[in-house]
């Protein structure tokens, strides 16, 4: 069980106060609503969720309207991570609200280990949602395979032009580039079948972008994007502190502008498509009443200390954009919150928000309490014992501090888990001094010093949080 659980509150208080929720806004706790419940089906909020595919943060440049409507009018986390930077792990939290370790989805070939019975989804269509799926699902997952507890689904083959798809039980291929032709315009349809279905409903919203091969939509193709002139840990000059992966990684400040470029392109359709979803909401006169969450399901690097990818334990692979807006919940007037907030966080909100009390431990918290944790977890596991990449490892992250283990463990295809456990190589930064991850102070590092930094303290956390 998750120390960051708490007791549920009274949801009708929280209707009946909107004036107390709005001033609740300026500060870290949001709102405080509760899962006591099924609320009744007119104050129940419908659901935006929007997940994006390796998106890290500082893309904005490329979503004004999704910041103009979410961020300006909403809010905007400024800490926010996913708890295992890979797509199928972290998806399986945001459907879940547990950690990887708990759901079992380690890689992206266990897919079919999340238990479904746990899922938001099941839970908002057993209280009476209409649930739509559209784009990306789960890696591994069969396109034949029908996604358990969607009424309505679009699930995508990935990719970005002329896709096959599993349109609502039938495979076919679609013309047309896959954010706007189909996710779009078919999130649009589900969304205006609200004029005569009375239910709320919850609509997964999942377009590829900004994965590669980053192909944009053509009248994007040669958009140009702001200059960039790296950050200082792009490639990073000495890399000798750091573990052997990274020492070997070849990634330059050319290939990092090319990848931000090339992401960023990507990401003017989703803009595009998160527009016309505003737009119809307007038009249906749901927007107030629509609790909306976007996140990017994991990070990417730049060149990065060498690293142009992700499941790394350094911040670009696993801080992500959040933003959110509820306005009929108090959450419509631009605010910014800085509390440490995961995609962990996302199913227990919208329970929450539904008033619905999941019957399956979550590990997560509401985002409309004013719980603040002070560290999380965020783990990564290597697949097969080939050669090359990152070793299986897990972090402990603050704000101010980072401390990673790398251990001697491995997964199968199923997520299974073996080796001795040992571990191989220990990180720790100072981020509050050390923001861009240069110096490990565990490098040549006496026990004096590790005392002095707190290590022994951090590691025996770690281990608890691996097994909580």
């Amino acid at each position: 069980m998750s120390e960051n659980r708490r007791p549920p509150v009274s949801r009708r208080g929280f209707l009946g106060g909107a004036a107390a929720v709005a001033a609740a806004t300026a500060v870290p706790g949001l709102a405080q609503i509760a899962g006591a419940g099924p609320a009744a089906a007119a104050a129940r909020p419908n659901i935006l969720l929007i997940v994006t595919d390796d998106q890290p943060k500082q893309t904005e440049w490329a979503l004004p309207k999704t910041v103009g409507w979410l961020a300006d009018q909403g809010v905007r986390f400024t800490n926010g991570h996913v708890t295992t930077p890979l797509c199928s792990p972290s998806r399986s939290s945001v459907f879940s609200g547990r950690h990887a370790h708990n759901h079992g989805v380690r890689n992206n070939k266990a897919s079919y280990e999340l238990d479904q019975s746990t899922t938001v989804q099941k839970y908002l269509k057993q209280a009476g949602y209409r649930t739509g799926l559209f784009g990306k699902y789960l890696n591994s997952w069969t396109l034949a395979d029908n996604p358990p507890h969607f009424e309505e689904f679009a699930l995508l083959q990935p990719g970005f032009v002329d896709r096959q798809w599993n349109v609502d039980g039938t495979v076919r291929t679609i013309s047309g580039y896959t954010t706007t032709t189909t996710i779009k315009n078919r999130t649009l349809d589900f969304l205006d079948k609200a004029a005569d279905d009375p239910r709320p409903w919850f609509a997964y919203v999942t377009p590829y972008a900004s994965h590669g091969p980053r192909t944009p939509e053509p009248k994007y193709a040669d958009t140009t994007v702001p200059a960039w002139n790296g950050r200082p840990s792009v490639p990073e000059d000495d890399r000798s502190d750091k573990p052997a992966y990274i020492k070997n990684a070849t990634g330059t400040l050319a290939d990092g502008r090319r990848i931000r470029a090339e992401q960023l392109r990507t990401l003017l359709s989703v803009d595009d498509a998160v527009q016309a979803f505003k737009d119809k909401l307007q038009e249906l006169g749901q927007l107030d009443n629509t609790l909306v969450i976007y996140i990017g399901d994991n990070g990417f690097g730049w060149g990065d200390h060498g690293w142009t990818a992700k499941s790394v334990p350094y911040r670009q692979a696993h801080e992500v954009p959040f933003l959110l807006s509820w306005p009929a919940g108090g959450l419509g007037a631009g605010t910014v919150d800085n509390r440490i907030v995961a995609n962990i966080d996302i199913a227990p909100t919208i329970l929450d928000a539904a008033g619905i009390n999941p019957s399956a431990p979550q590990d997560g918290t509401s985002l409309l309490s004013s719980h603040s944790r002070d560290h999380l977890l965020v783990e990564w596991w290597k697949q097969g014992t080939g050669t090359g990449g990152a070793p299986t490892w897990s972090s402990y992250v603050a704000k101010d501090k980072q401390y990673t283990e790398y251990y001697d463990l491995t997964t199968d295809g199923n997520g299974t888990v073996s080796g001795t456990g040992q571990v191989k190589f220990r990180e720790y930064y100072d981020l509050a001094n050390d923001p861009h991850q240069l110096t490990n102070k565990l490098y040549q590092a006496t026990p004096a010093q590790e005392q002095a930094l707190g290590i022994p303290a951090l590691a025996a956390r770690l281990a608890a949080d691996r097994v909580s």
